[in-house]
């Protein structure tokens, strides 16, 4: 009989940790020094950005968009200008690493302006943590030639968000900023395609 008790009462709280109830565990976060943005800190932090960005308003989902293709071009910045075996790579780098800080600040800027408040967050999505894995593994001139897909292909995408959020986003705030944005962009993806 207490056996049967024992089993009834762990039920629900084994329940409550399959379904995610632990949030001790999700919702660690630390501050990066070059952004001044939170990031996840668990393994699990592109499964709850998913979560997350089901349910956040359609200026949130962009912000934390915007806040995590950033952050991805600042740490693959970072790499370029440590690793790239050409120093247009390393100067492309070095570029993407103050534009992008630069970016993250005006987006802070605007959400705040915002009413409410949007705050990005820059939690890396499944695709952006593979690709900054690829690039620390790679070396020498597969690092260049790595580095080069991944920024035509991430400025492709972010090029897509902006003039699309500049268009008919819902947070005029974001949208001003959405339609800055866009001719940076633009002007990163033509340089990174002439290198």
């Amino acid at each position: 009989m207490k056996k049967h008790h024992l089993i009834l009462g762990l039920a629900p709280a084994l329940a409550l940790a399959a379904c995610g109830g632990n949030e001790t565990a999700t919702n660690t976060v630390t501050t990066d020094n070059v952004t001044g943005l939170d990031t996840p800190a668990d393994v699990n932090a592109a499964d709850n950005v998913v979560a997350a960005d089901a349910v956040a308003s359609p200026g949130q989902k962009f912000a934390n968009d915007v806040g995590a293709s950033d952050w991805f071009e600042i740490e693959a910045g970072k790499l370029a200008q440590e690793k790239a075996h050409d120093q247009k790579f390393k100067d492309f780098g070095k570029l993407m690493v103050e534009h992008h800080t630069a970016s993250t600040d005006k987006l802070k800027a605007a959400g705040a302006k915002a009413s409410p408040a949007i705050t990005p967050s820059p939690a890396l999505n499944t695709e952006q943590e593979a690709n900054l894995e690829a690039l620390r593994a790679a070396d020498g001139a597969a690092f260049d030639a790595l580095y080069k897909t991944q920024q035509v292909a991430a400025h492709e995408k972010a090029l897509a968000a902006v003039k699309d959020y500049a268009a008919s986003g819902d947070v005029p705030e974001l949208k001003k900023f959405a339609g800055e944005a866009e001719k940076v962009v633009q002007a990163h993806l033509t340089k990174i395609k002439a290198l």
